[in-house]
């Protein structure tokens, strides 16, 4: 249940961060209405609070280890909301991250 927990909160964490910064992308450079800029800010303010409900003691290690799991979820966004479609090294780039984040984060200390 544990290791449900954690890879739950990354994904929201990650999707906070992502949907976050995505709306102030779509402020800045697309034109799009101020408030989505300000919402964004505010969602990427929620990303740093989420984090911190991980279980694991070391700032470092819990960021260092999102990072591989941020890549994966932004290869999957760009695929179902930019309709880029991931290519074999995106997906191979994606599961060296993951096999990364789980060493990181379980390796045996």
């Amino acid at each position: 249940m544990k290791v449900i927990k954690v890879i739950l909160l990354f994904v929201v964490a990650g999707l906070a961060e992502i949907g976050g910064g995505y709306l102030i992308w779509l402020c800045l450079r697309e034109g799009k209405p101020f408030y989505l800029g300000i919402i964004g800010g505010v969602v990427l303010a929620l990303y740093g609070v989420i984090a911190t409900f991980q279980s694991f003691p070391s700032f470092g290690r819990v960021y260092a280890a999102y990072g591989g799991v941020f890549i994966v979820l932004s290869v999957l966004w760009g695929w179902v909301i930019d309709k880029e479609i991931p290519d074999m090294y995106d997906w191979i780039g994606a599961g060296i991250c993951l096999i990364g984040v789980s060493v990181m984060l379980w390796a045996p200390r």
